[in-house]
């Protein structure tokens, strides 16, 4: 890299689209980082400035961590998780020659992906509007969690009360039981690849123009854009969608069904695939008026799951998904990661990495046959040093 000593391999820079981007990130957690690891599997040169000593905050949420071949303690896994591909450097925006050392950088960077509080950066001289006095073509992703305008903007916002304040968990979660969170940083990666996909836009942009862009991205605003469905459900019928646990508020039967020794995923898009799940469980369900078409069996949607699951309870889940599969019914069991990590369309797809001894699951981007992976690990503590600016 021109300027700090580091740049892609050479078979990354021959297969990967972003070879020539420089990014700063100065983000940490995850929805910041989740969309700089994601364009650093694209190619881009992606440069984490991080506090001097302790670095990212997620470098310490742990354990687990992960250690070296020697018993090093090389960081958190959650650190590791959203970090891969990009060098560390410690820089102290606080003190003048911190702030120095930014703006040096984004004199030649394309683009600045931060998640600080709205205003947080212009105290020290480093928002886009400072920046772009010095590189008018730069690109600012900018990553709260209530955007930049409104009345919450100026408040901490975090993917658990994303989650919360944009409807998810109202909607997750079995009918007579509490709201339930999802199992992930549903607010935060969604996140990340949304401002992936807004920085690519005003890449792109600026190819034509020139002129670099401030992007406003708001965990808030994702969580309500990606109710999807749901949203316009109630938007449609005035209803306000309720918790259904594993089932669809559009479809049935779409959900897990118990077996013998264990729950499969049974998911039924249209009629046809209704009518052939009734023959291979050998009912005439199909036939009943109150289920013969989608919306009926919406409608009838208790009466048609306690009858299927009179029959599928009888059944062994491995012969029962077999017929299923047979049949053309998708259907899938509930794998726990152990699992899902040994299924053998996820090792054909190679999803589970190894970047020098460090353990990553891959980018689920290929482009031409090449998996956009970084071949580089997520970085060890922060250099404290001050980068080469030619």
């Amino acid at each position: 890299m021109t300027g700090c000593g580091w740049a892609a391999t050479p078979t990354e820079a021959s297969t990967k689209p972003l070879n020539g981007i420089r990014v700063l990130e100065l983000a940490r957690i995850l929805a910041g980082p989740w969309c700089g690891q994601l364009l650093a599997d694209l190619g881009a040169e992606v440069i984490k400035i991080e506090r001097p000593g302790s670095g990212d905050d997620t470098r310490h949420w742990g354990p687990p961590f992960v250690m070296s071949d020697a018993g090093e303690n090389l960081g958190a896994a959650y650190y590791h998780s959203a970090n891969r591909g990009k060098r560390s450097i410690a820089v102290d925006i606080a003190t003048p020659a911190g702030q120095d050392i930014i703006r040096g950088l984004a004199a030649s960077a394309d683009i600045i992906i931060e998640n600080y509080k709205v205003g947080g950066l212009a105290k020290y001289g480093l928002d886009h509007a400072a920046l772009s006095q010095v590189n008018p073509r730069l690109i600012t992703c900018s990553i709260t969690g209530f955007g930049q305008t409104g009345p919450y903007a100026n408040r901490p916002g975090y993917d658990y009360i994303a989650q919360a304040m944009g409807g998810l968990m109202s909607m997750t979660g079995e009918p007579q039981r509490e709201p339930q969170k999802a199992g992930i940083a549903a607010a935060d990666l969604f996140t990340g690849v949304y401002s992936a996909v807004a920085v690519l836009a005003a890449l792109n942009r600026r190819n034509e123009t020139q002129v670099g862009a401030h992007i406003d991205m708001a965990l808030l605003d994702t969580q309500v854009s990606v109710m999807g469905n749901q949203a316009l459900n109630w938007m449609t019928s005035g209803v306000v969608p309720r918790r259904v646990g594993n089932g669809h508020a559009n479809l049935v039967p779409y959900q897990a069904f118990p077996t013998r020794d264990g729950d499969l995923i049974i998911a039924v898009g249209n009629d046809g695939q209704f009518a052939a799940l009734c023959r291979v469980l050998d009912i005439a369900l199909d036939r009943d008026e109150r289920f013969i078409t989608n919306p009926q069996r919406i409608r009838n949607r208790a009466d048609l799951i306690e009858a299927l699951e009179v029959i599928t309870v009888q059944r062994g889940r491995e012969e029962l998904f077999e017929q299923l599969e047979q049949a053309g019914i998708p259907a899938g069991p509930i794998n726990e990661l152990d699992q899902v990590f040994a299924n053998p369309q996820v090792i054909a797809r190679g999803m589970a990495i190894e970047r020098h001894g460090r353990p990553g699951v891959a980018s689920p981007i290929v482009i031409d046959g090449v998996r956009m992976v970084s071949d580089r690990p997520a970085p060890g503590l922060p250099e404290e040093i001050e980068p080469d600016f030619q």
